[in-house]
């Protein structure tokens, strides 16, 4: 049976991938994806065909990928962070419906909520949220519902694709929304380059956020209550008594 893998890759380096996913990169044939995660992994596996789109062509790169698989071919879509995370798995799947080739299998990776975490510290041992500010697919009126209510529920809060050029406010939009529930000292932190050259981190509050120097290779975290700094660290206690 011809076989499509969506693929996870992680934050971009070897390191971080899992050997689910170097495995299936390794069985595949033809390695689809977005520019950018392609030339992330083809030093890796020099020898497999390529086949790459630029950004908005997703629904493109997933038909390519399916039409592929049902040649014979074995084919990995590729991901960044999870597939299932904002990634392709559900599109592949839509795309494909009930149709009983090519058959699916979902890799997952390491999304940047927890790779970025690790950067910063432990920002998300308790309950979170992760919201992303890209209203290319969703209202902007549904994100700002979404970062109400996950800062009156006292979630940490992640938010993925926090600025780019084409939405250069996003994020200080984003801030006063959340300032009218949270105070303008609320530790945050903010990852960068996760798992690729220029990897770095720092913490910030709530307030500074929002003109902090930030754009779409970030991940922007916010904590919840009880979040602090502990040696540089930002961290997020679970509530465990252990005085």
């Amino acid at each position: 049976m011809s076989k499509l893998f969506v693929v996870g890759i992680g934050p971009g380096n070897f390191e971080n991938m899992t050997e689910r996913a170097d495995a299936a990169l390794r069985e595949c044939d033809l390695i689809v994806g977005y520019s950018v995660y392609v030339d992330l992994v083809r030093d890796c596996y020099p020898e497999k065909e390529y086949l790459s789109t630029t950004m908005t062509k997703e629904v493109d790169r997933c038909n390519a990928a399916l039409e592929a698989a049902k040649t014979g071919k074995t084919v990995a879509m590729i991901c960044s962070g999870d597939s299932g995370v904002y990634g392709m798995a559900a599109l592949v799947y839509e795309l494909r419906g009930e149709a009983a080739e090519p058959e699916i299998e979902v890799i997952p990776g390491l999304t940047a909520a927890c790779s970025g975490a690790a950067i910063l510290g432990a920002p998300l041992t308790h309950d979170f949220a992760v919201i992303s500010l890209s209203d290319r697919l969703t209202k902007w009126e549904i994100i700002e519902k979404r970062l109400t209510a996950a800062a009156q529920a006292d979630f940490s809060i992640v938010i993925y694709n926090p600025r780019s050029k084409s939405r250069p406010e996003h994020l200080s939009r984003a801030c006063d929304i959340l300032l009218k529930e949270l105070p303008g000292s609320r530790i945050c932190g903010v990852a960068k380059n996760i798992g690729r050259e220029g990897e770095t981190g720092f913490l910030t509050t709530l307030k500074d956020l929002k003109t902090a120097d930030i754009d779409m290779f970030c991940t922007v975290f916010i904590g919840n209550s009880m979040s602090r700094e502990i040696d540089g660290k930002m961290v997020t206690p679970r509530g465990y008594n252990y005085v």
